[in-house]
């Protein structure tokens, strides 16, 4: 039923870009390059494609809805059963820190000052 419609849509959509391309307007349009249009539909062939335009228009709007519909209702989230797994702990090597180098006494030894000169 989705199949359907969303082939409906896709179809309103491409037809309705047809048909406003080949209305004439007030630069011609593209109904200049077709010429045996204007003999197939005769006088009426403005009026033709408004009323087209005007149904495709309207099954575009429909089906925008319909789909707008079906989309809330399966708003649940396509993520829902899958299960996730617990994270991969990083593996940064840690450093062990020096003891500090200590005196006969026990008292941590001071670092020798830079001798200057």
């Amino acid at each position: 039923m989705l199949g359907l419609i969303i082939f409906i849509h896709v179809a309103a959509c491409a037809l309705l870009i047809i048909i406003i391309l080949i209305q004439r307007g007030h630069g011609g349009g593209l109904v200049e390059s077709f010429s045996n249009l204007d003999s197939m539909f005769g006088s009426k062939t403005n009026t033709f494609l408004s009323r087209t335009t005007t149904v495709l228009a309207s099954l575009f709007l429909f089906t925008c809805l319909v789909l707008a519909l079906f989309s809330a209702r399966q708003s649940k989230s396509l993520m829902r059963n899958v299960k996730s797994k617990p994270p991969i702990p990083a593996t940064i090597p840690e450093s062990k820190p020096q003891p500090a180098p200590q005196t006969q006494a026990g008292i941590p030894a001071q670092p020798e000052a830079s001798k200057t000169e």
